[in-house]
């Protein structure tokens, strides 16, 4: 833990087990999978995973175009406010 902050160190955790897939797992193993169901998932998964990279290869290769990025949108932005200068509330009023 980085200077105690444990925000942040939660943070990094849950980073680590999405990326292991730790999440994915357990909402797998909430409910019994048939076997039956198992393979059709797996062969599907293995699908996927092998088009996409057929996909990769074939943009390396320059078969295909490389897809165009998506524009990031940026909402609408919220003015800076200057502590002090908000909207008063009882928590503020009582350091006045």
């Amino acid at each position: 833990m980085r200077d105690n902050n444990v925000d942040q160190a939660l943070r990094v955790l849950k980073k680590k087990m999405q990326r292991e897939g730790i999440f994915r797992e357990m909402k797998a193993r909430k409910a019994y999978e048939k076997p039956s169901e198992r393979k059709t998932r797996e062969k599907a998964e293995a699908v996927r995973r092998n088009r996409k990279a057929a996909r990769k290869q074939a943009i390396r290769e320059g078969l295909i175009a490389a897809p165009k990025p998506k524009p990031r949108v940026a909402g609408p932005r919220r003015p800076m406010i200057a502590p002090g200068t908000g909207p008063r509330t009882e928590a503020t009023e009582s350091k006045v």
